[in-house]
Protein backbone atom coordinates (compact mmCIF):
# COMPACT_ATOMS: atom_id res chain seq x y z
CA UNK A 1 0.00 0.00 0.00
CA UNK A 2 1.23 3.61 -0.56
CA UNK A 3 1.68 5.46 2.11
CA UNK A 4 0.42 9.33 2.34
CA UNK A 5 2.94 12.24 2.59
CA UNK A 6 2.88 15.89 3.54
CA UNK A 7 3.99 18.45 1.02
CA UNK A 8 4.27 21.90 1.69
CA UNK A 9 3.21 24.05 -1.53
CA UNK A 10 4.64 27.72 -1.57
CA UNK A 11 3.25 30.34 -4.19
CA UNK A 12 1.81 33.57 -5.10
CA UNK A 13 -1.80 34.57 -5.66
CA UNK A 14 -2.11 37.34 -8.18
CA UNK A 15 -5.78 38.77 -8.76
CA UNK A 16 -6.55 42.67 -10.40
CA UNK A 17 -7.01 43.68 -6.41
CA UNK A 18 -6.04 41.07 -4.53
CA UNK A 19 -2.07 39.90 -4.08
CA UNK A 20 -0.60 37.89 -1.89
CA UNK A 21 1.51 35.19 -0.97
CA UNK A 22 0.72 31.46 0.18
CA UNK A 23 2.20 28.73 2.19
CA UNK A 24 0.00 25.22 2.32
CA UNK A 25 1.00 22.31 4.10
CA UNK A 26 -1.42 19.44 2.19
CA UNK A 27 -1.59 15.67 2.09
CA UNK A 28 -1.07 13.67 -0.49
CA UNK A 29 0.38 10.48 -2.54
CA UNK A 30 2.68 12.43 -5.55
CA UNK A 31 3.74 16.01 -5.02
CA UNK A 32 1.32 16.39 -8.62
CA UNK A 33 -1.70 15.80 -6.28
CA UNK A 34 -0.77 18.29 -3.93
CA UNK A 35 -0.50 20.69 -6.50
CA UNK A 36 -3.93 19.93 -7.71
CA UNK A 37 -5.00 20.00 -4.33
CA UNK A 38 -3.80 23.59 -4.01
CA UNK A 39 -5.53 24.66 -7.06
CA UNK A 40 -8.53 23.66 -5.86
CA UNK A 41 -8.74 24.96 -2.24
CA UNK A 42 -7.09 28.22 -3.35
CA UNK A 43 -9.63 28.74 -6.33
CA UNK A 44 -12.32 27.89 -3.95
CA UNK A 45 -11.97 30.46 -1.48
CA UNK A 46 -10.58 33.16 -3.06
CA UNK A 47 -12.18 32.52 -6.50
CA UNK A 48 -9.13 32.28 -8.27
CA UNK A 49 -8.57 30.93 -11.47
CA UNK A 50 -5.88 28.75 -12.10
CA UNK A 51 -3.56 31.11 -14.36
CA UNK A 52 -4.18 33.67 -10.76
CA UNK A 53 -2.26 30.94 -8.87
CA UNK A 54 1.47 30.31 -9.21
CA UNK A 55 3.19 27.48 -7.67
CA UNK A 56 6.92 28.60 -6.81
CA UNK A 57 7.92 25.24 -4.67
CA UNK A 58 6.91 21.90 -3.84
CA UNK A 59 8.61 20.28 -0.99
CA UNK A 60 8.30 16.78 1.01
CA UNK A 61 8.30 17.64 4.72
CA UNK A 62 8.60 15.32 7.67
CA UNK A 63 6.71 15.39 10.63
CA UNK A 64 8.70 17.34 12.74
CA UNK A 65 8.22 20.08 10.05
CA UNK A 66 4.37 20.11 9.59
CA UNK A 67 2.87 23.20 11.53
CA UNK A 68 -0.98 22.60 10.80
CA UNK A 69 -2.01 21.21 13.73
CA UNK A 70 -4.61 18.92 12.36
CA UNK A 71 -2.23 17.76 9.58
CA UNK A 72 0.35 16.78 12.51
CA UNK A 73 -2.40 14.78 14.43
CA UNK A 74 -3.70 12.97 11.78
CA UNK A 75 0.06 11.34 10.42
CA UNK A 76 1.21 10.91 14.17
CA UNK A 77 -2.32 8.79 14.28
CA UNK A 78 -1.37 7.03 11.48
CA UNK A 79 2.60 5.77 12.69
CA UNK A 80 0.92 5.21 15.81
CA UNK A 81 -1.11 2.53 14.51
CA UNK A 82 0.93 1.34 11.79
CA UNK A 83 -0.74 3.20 8.67
CA UNK A 84 -3.65 1.19 9.03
Amino acid sequence: MTEVKVFRVVGKITKPNYKTDFRKEIRALKPEEAVEKVYTEIGSKHRAKRVQIKVLKVEEIGLDDVSDPTIRKLMSGERESGGK
